[in-house]
This record gives C-alpha cells, structure tokens and sequence, in this order.
C-alpha cells in the first residue's frame, strides 16, 4: 500500500521536476554563457531567484483575484455578522445563506491562500531536487547527473554549500549564520505582509468577527511554522522562499497604494495623495459621475372653450355660491 501511495506521489511530482528544472537549467547555462562558473554557489542561487521572479510573475493573474477577492471579504463582513445574527441559531441555514452571499459578490473565501498552495508543490520539488543531488547526484527532469552533481556541491564564496542547513552545516559556522539570517528574513516578510494587509487594507468594521480572527491567526501562526520548518530547509530553498515573500510584500504595497479598498487607513491615505497632488479624489470622481436627472414639468393645460348651455349653468352656480 505504501508502494502504492509512493508511487502515486511520485508520478505527481515528475511533471513538476520537468517544470522546475527546466527553469532552474535555463537560468543557470544563461549565466554560464555570461562567463560565471556553471559549479559556482552564486551561478546556483542567481538560477534559484531567477527561477522565484518567473514563477511569481506566472502567478500575477491569480494575485489579482486573491486580491479582489480579500477585498470582497472584507467588504461583506457586516453582512456576514447580519446573517449570524439572522440564522445563528440554525447552523445549516447560516451555512447556506453565507455560501450564496459569497456566490452573489463573487468572493472565494479560500482564494488567499491559494497563491501559497500552488507554491508549495514547486517549493517541494526545489527541495527534493536539491536535496537528493546533494546525496546521489541523481537526476530530476532537465538536470542531468553532470549539472545535479555541480547543484548539489556548489558552494557560495567556496564556503557555504547551497545544499548546507541550519542542522546540517558540517561544522561551518558560516552555514549556521546564513540559514539564519534567511529564515529570520522568511519569517519576517511573512509577517510584515499580512500585518501590513490588516493595518491599511481592512475597514474598520472588518477588524472583528470571524474573518478578522482568521487574519489575526495567520498573523502570528504562519511565521512560527516558517521559522521552525526553516532550519531543516537548505540554503537554496530559503533562498527561494525569502525572495518569494520579498515580492509578496512589494506587491501588496503597490496594490494596497494604487487600489486600495474603500474605507481603510490606505485609500484615505491615497485620497490624501491625490489632493496634494492637484487630482480629484476617488470619492469625488464617484460623486461627480452621477447625473442629476430633473423631473419632467407638467404641461401647461389650455383653457377650454365653453358652450352657451355650460356658461350659463357656470353663472347659476356661483349666484348661489354668494347667496
């Protein structure tokens, strides 16, 4: 049964080495041909990141919808609470309810994390590929025995083995010193990105309820998870991951400065901005785009004209009234 599941996984994982690996060797006979040493550390590691920035840039589109989607969630909080207040009493009418209003506003509550668990199998394939060239210079996709070998023994400033851990450094202290700064790096961006995600990209009435929690626990649990599994990670895989969250963080910041969502410290800030700037603020934009539409005047009605017998009866009429 184990064989089973091994095998399984393993047919799984074999596109991804082709897929990884196809970068990863591209990147690195590219700076080879500019002269760097193809067994050198740095060569390795510069194919590491250059293999981050193309995946992360592959996953813009599906940032994009994390981020409409965040957004959404943070704007239907206060009919969220609405409905726990409504059906709290009834769990799988809440449960319902909340489902169609995520289907009505087109928000996919699981869409945050959707960008870390497309990376996670990449993340997996970067390590098992490194990893096993550093013990059997075996092969994985587009890196044959010759290149996993000079993967696997390569070394930054012929000291530091891109392959070395935190656990694992063979007595060189450099190693120890390197994993750490790149996992105090990973955690920290990690961090830093989901604080600055609650602090100036969520409204005021978003800080509390359910969703909040849920920020609020990522906030401090993904760090710690990071932080412990990163001292059994290899040099080049917290090479990876420390650049991948560097981008993370500077993408968030443009978005969060140029699209912020209504209501929060940032799209005041941004509003801020743009007055000091000479432009028209967003709301003010809104407000001016909207075209008051006069009601229609009622037509003026002609006089009639009478006949004899009508004015007659007319002049009878008010003689009475005086009388």
């Amino acid at each position: 049964m184990l064989s089973f599941i091994g095998d399984i996984g393993h047919a799984i994982m074999v596109p991804l080495y082709y897929a990884v690996s196809f970068v990863l060797v591209g990147f690195h006979k590219g700076l080879s041909s500019l002269g760097m040493d193809p067994a050198g550390g740095l060569t390795w590691v510069l194919s590491i990141i250059g293999l981050t920035l193309t995946i992360r840039a592959a996953l813009i589109p599906l940032f994009v919808k994390q981020i409409k989607s965040s957004r959404n969630m943070q704007l239907i909080q206060p009919k969220v609470r609405e409905l726990q207040k409504k059906y709290g009493h009834d769990r799988e009418r809440l449960a319902q309810e909340t489902m169609k209003l995520y289907k009505d506003t087109g928000t996919n509550p699981f869409a945050s994390c959707l960008p870390i668990l497309l990376q996670m199998p990449i993340f997996l394939a970067l390590f098992r590929m490194l990893d096993q060239a550093s013990k059997k210079d075996k092969a994985h996709g587009f890196l044959d025995e010759t290149l996993a070998k000079q993967f696997g023994d390569s070394k930054i400033l012929d000291v530091i083995p891109v392959s070395g851990t935190f656990l694992k450094n063979g007595g060189v202290t450099e190693v120890m010193v390197l994993a750490a700064v790149l996992v105090v790096g990973m955690t920290a961006t990690t961090f830093l990105t989901q604080r600055q995600l609650m602090s100036k990209n969520m409204p005021t009435d978003a800080l509390s309820g359910p969703y909040a929690q849920q920020q609020k626990l990522l906030l401090y649990v993904l760090p710690v998870v990071f932080a412990v599994g990163g001292i059994a990670f290899p040099i080049g895989v917290l090479v990876y991951w420390t650049v991948s969250n560097l981008w993370t963080m500077c993408q968030q910041f443009y978005v969060i400065r140029n699209n912020p969502a209504p209501g929060t410290p940032a799209f005041k800030a941004k509003e801020e901005r743009d007055r000091a700037n000479g432009k028209v603020p967003a709301t003010q934009a809104a407000a001016e785009q909207v075209t008051l539409v006069e009601e229609p005047k009622a037509p003026r009605q002609q006089p009639q004209r009478q006949t004899k017998a009508q004015r007659t009866n007319n002049q009878r009429t008010n003689k009475k009234k005086k009388r």
